[in-house]
């Protein structure tokens, strides 16, 4: 079946492909990546060689300099780093969270410190806690209920959301600002309940972002089976009191980096086609699904490229950005340093979703720009991506939406992704190779046609 592609002004002066050609030159490259991928080792070497990547800690300028060779031995033409200043956040010693229930007795409970989360005092904090599900219940119970107490926010990812990211978007605000809030009635700590879809005894970090003009409190994060028992216990009028105890503070900003490679396109050199996913990782465990994944695909992209002999007609240019995970200071180096340098930001895609099998791409487009990658979907269907969609894209990309950049993101399936997320079990274990690599054959395909039609 013949395919029409959207008109583009220098399509005709600056290719002579064909679509068939399109569909010889990405089943290439598809071979090359199922074949000789590297992004299965690379991930081995960055979860092994440099675990717990949090910005400002020593792992996370490991993952720079191996990442840095990486590039430098997928062939990048040029290989930098674009410095930028994180925030340093540590943990401290491993946390304490104990109920004492009637008659006396303790049961330890799977918890830990939500990221940005200050410390307890040396002793930490031991209070009666009530169990609220909305931040409407908060406010009807008010500071009479809730002062002096730990606020146990339970609520649960919803099951009724086939999207796992449309659960998590609908929870993750009892984490951001549940402990900002519950703090406005005079709470003296936070527990929220794991954002996970599963029973699990692992807890499950993030950032919380605190109101500077309320006092900051402790906050953790329950695994979802301890969740459940804290739920049960009061339930049951059963629990006397929670122990919650943590270690971690906020540290001074420390410089870190952005590590970029990049292919110079052969006609227009100026126009940056940007693929990505993000360096950091919480401290819990290896960072493969969050994003290690991510980063290696994005590499591979470069790889594959340059191993099946393409050269870009615009330059693709590969970002592996730091602190994505609490404060995204690395997007904004970097949208703050394209809006400097003279070139044109045509799309940016970003692979933060996981390694897994992959469904299809979102894009930030207006619906005239929409229609060029809707126009390509032929292409993608014998690697498994059907779906194409108006919406979202990687937090670290989108900030290059302020310099008139068209943004995406992989789509991979999402159905075990929040088995993993921000938990002490996201290993590089956890990932299949395959759906990994076919992850990058998709992400391949989709800079070799922008670099090579435009939008």
């Amino acid at each position: 079946m013949a395919m029409t592609f959207p008109p583009a002004a220098d399509a005709q002066s600056t290719t002579d492909l064909t679509p068939s050609q399109d569909s010889s030159a990405i089943r290439r490259m598809a071979d090359n990546i199922l074949t000789e991928g590297k992004a299965y080792i690379n991930l081995k070497t960055l979860c092994k060689g440099a675990p717990a990547r949090l910005s400002g800690s020593a792992n996370a300028a490991k993952g720079v300099e191996l990442v840095r060779q990486m590039l430098i031995d997928a062939g990048a033409d040029t290989v930098y780093l674009q410095p930028c200043l994180v925030p340093h956040w540590v943990r401290g010693e491993k946390e304490e969270a104990d109920l004492t229930v009637a008659g006396g007795k303790k049961i330890l409970l799977n918890a830990c410190a939500l990221g940005n989360s200050i410390g307890t005092a040396p002793g930490g904090v031991s209070a009666p806690v009530i169990e609220v599900r909305s931040f409407d219940e908060l406010d009807r119970l008010g500071k009479k209920v809730i002062a002096g107490k730990i606020v146990f926010f339970d609520y649960p990812m919803k099951q009724t959301f086939v999207n796992t990211f449309q659960a998590y978007s609908d929870a993750v605000v009892y984490r951001v600002q549940g402990p900002s809030k519950a703090a406005r009635y005079g709470a003296v700590g936070v527990v929220i309940r794991s954002l996970s879809t599963i029973p699990s005894d692992f807890p499950h970090t993030g950032t919380t972002v605190y109101d500077s003009t309320l006092p900051k409190i402790p906050a953790l994060a329950l695994s979802t089976n301890d969740a459940d028992k804290l739920s049960n216990y009061l339930r049951m009028r059963m629990v006397t009191r929670l122990h919650i105890k943590t270690g971690c503070k906020m540290l001074p900003d420390v410089p870190s980096f952005n590590v970029i490679g990049e292919l110079r396109g052969s006609q227009h050199p100026e126009e940056i086609v940007t693929v990505g996913g993000h360096l950091d990782s919480w401290d819990l465990a290896e960072g493969a699904q969050d994003d290690g994944a991510g980063v290696v695909q994005s590499i591979e992209v470069i790889r594959a490229l340059k191993a099946s002999g393409i050269t870009p007609l615009r330059t693709v240019r590969a970002v592996l950005f730091m602190n994505e995970e609490n404060g995204e200071r690395g997007g904004t180096a970097y949208a703050d340093s394209a809006a400097k340098d003279g070139n044109q930001y045509i799309f940016g895609l970003e692979s933060d979703n996981g390694g897994f099998t992959p469904r299809g791409f979102s894009i930030h487009a207006t619906r005239e720009q929409f229609v060029h990658f809707t126009a390509w979907r032929q292409l993608f269907e014998p690697y498994g991506v059907y779906q194409w969609q108006i919406g979202g894209a990687g937090a670290d990309v989108e900030p290059l939406i302020g310099v008139k950049s068209v943004v995406g993101e992989l789509v991979p399936d999402s159905q075990r992704y929040f088995d993993y997320h921000h938990a002490a079990n996201d290993l590089f274990e956890a990932v299949n190779r395959r759906e990994l690599l076919l992850g990058a054959v998709n992400m391949t395909a989709l800079i070799y046609l922008v670099s090579t039609y435009g939008i």
